[in-house]
């Protein structure tokens, strides 16, 4: 790394991590916006005449009729439904944008989608409150573009790289705590338009950045001599680029190939580097398997989360306030919990690439062993997050809240690594896209869900859950499964 470099890239190392902290994730502090929304009364004109909120409803008090307003709590479902979804479905085009039409463009069509939706909230009231259904998913899709666009950031650091990527993504999931901040805003008499005009300003920011502090193309991955971008650069890198191309897939195809397929037969060249053999895979089957049960369960608890507390506080706001904000603060430290699923794999790949020096395993195998502990271990923290979640006790969810917060952490590090060490380089953009574009399809589940339970089961989620952690204890098979094959693909080497 040139010294006279360094400054610039600590600049868009840190700036890129402020960017992911405070814009990117929003979406999933969601309970604190809800809270402020039915103190502003949005779709409060659905609540029966005597189960809404009483006209002279203030933030503190109690309100007991809340706890029956069942079509208001269905609205807010919704539009959580529809924006996480959107979250992960557009991960699919949005990577493609950025792959295609590469940095600066895929940042002005962030900044614009992420601007919009600021000031459609700033100036949406009770009475325009369908707004929401078209804000929410497009502050959703800027903010996933934020993040996709500064991922590459990591190619600056070399061997730093995975702790980087880890990192953003852990600000990600703490960016959720930014709607903490406006509702205690709010409480202290700061207007919600006051705050998402605030973020609308920001945008100017957002614009400086995309043209100083980052290239118009992508960053490179292994970084070539005397890189340059932003502002600093004479000409686009667009040919350094290029040039590390062949090498870049070149270097990474070595460590998903195991010795015996190496030198294919003709007929099996093309099966190889086929796409949909890998996306009909056992191996990717599983792990949509993983993904998808585990972040369903995200989803319904944050979509419902004000619904939940409010039954189980007895519609007492002042308490439903209070365990909202103990929520949001947990999930800020999402940045710190997320970098140790990293490192815990980088550890097990390190001790397994000794054994197979000595022992003869292949790559690929080696890269597998590495991930088992982190599925399963995953696995087992959204267990007990489940298992809490059930329990109907309301001191309890502290408990629920910090397991949620680090089992997400891991669920998406230990997703995106998985694949990487899992598959082709070159089909990794595909890849990734596709499994967060099914495991969206799944999430969609979560509205019929949350109907179901405000319905037929007349607000007792019970059944439900048993049945969810039974779904969740079926994710376990996914870790057990990639332990055989590594085992498999270790053992004729171990033998000989």
């Amino acid at each position: 790394m040139a010294s006279q470099g360094l400054p610039l890239r600590v600049a868009t190392l840190l700036t890129g991590l402020l960017e992911c902290l405070g814009f990117a994730g929003v979406l999933f502090g969601w309970a604190s916006l809800v809270f402020v929304f039915k103190t502003e009364h949005y779709f409060e004109e659905l609540c029966e005449p005597n189960a809404g909120l009483t006209g002279n409803a203030t933030l503190t008090g109690n309100v007991t009729g809340q706890t029956d307003c069942k079509a208001q709590d269905e609205k807010f479902s919704l539009i959580f439904t529809l924006a996480s979804f959107m979250n992960n479905f557009m991960t699919f085009p949005t990577g493609y944008i950025f792959d295609r039409f590469k940095t600066t463009v895929a940042r002005l069509i962030a900044i614009f989608l992420y601007t919009t939706a600021t000031l459609t909230i700033a100036f949406t009231s009770a009475e325009s409150a369908l707004l929401l259904f078209l804000a929410m998913p497009m502050l959703t899709v800027g903010g996933i573009l934020f993040l996709i666009t500064n991922l590459q950031v990591g190619n600056l650091f070399g061997k730093h790289r995975s702790t980087i990527i880890t990192l953003y993504n852990g600000a990600f999931d703490s960016s959720s705590a930014v709607f903490l901040v406006i509702k205690l805003l709010y409480e202290q008499g700061v207007s919600l338009r006051a705050s998402f005009l605030f973020f609308s300003v920001f945008s100017v920011w957002h614009v400086g950045r995309t043209f100083l502090l980052l290239p118009r193309g992508h960053i490179p991955y292994p970084l070539p001599p005397n890189y340059r971008y932003g502002l600093c650069s004479g000409k686009d890198s667009r040919e350094e680029e290029q040039k590390t191309v062949e090498s870049k897939e070149l270097e990474g195809q070595s460590e998903f190939i195991s010795p015996k397929e190496e030198f294919p037969d003709p007929g099996q060249q093309k099966e190889l580097h086929s796409f949909w053999s890998y996306a009909f895979s056992r191996r990717f089957a599983w792990h949509l398997m993983w993904l998808s049960m585990i972040q369903l369960w995200h989803y319904l608890f944050i979509g419902t989360l004000n619904s939940l507390l409010t039954t189980l506080a007895k519609g007492d706001r002042a308490l439903v306030s209070i365990y909202t904000n103990a929520f949001a603060i947990t999930q800020f430290f999402g940045v710190l919990c997320a970098p140790w699923n990293g490192l815990l794999m980088d550890q097990l790949k390190q001790r397994y690439q000794k054994k197979a020096s000595k022992t003869g395993f292949s790559a690929s195998a080696v890269a597998l062993c590495s991930t088992v502990p982190s599925l399963a271990l995953t696995s087992l923290l959204c267990l007990g997050f489940a298992l809490c979640a059930s329990v109907p006790v309301l001191p309890l969810q502290y408990v629920t809240f910090i397991l949620q917060v680090i089992s997400r952490s891991f669920l998406y590090g230990g997703n995106a690594a998985f694949l990487t060490l899992a598959f082709p380089p070159e089909h990794f953009g595909k890849i990734f896209g596709l499994v967060m574009a099914l495991s969206a399809i799944v999430s969609l589940l979560q509205f019929p869900i949350f109907t179901f339970i405000k319905g037929p089961l007349q607000n007792d989620p019970f059944y439900v859950n048993v049945m969810l952690v039974l779904v969740t204890l079926l994710t376990f098979i996914h870790p057990f499964l990639v332990y055989r094959e590594c085992q498999r693909k270790e053992g004729p080497p171990a033998i000989a």
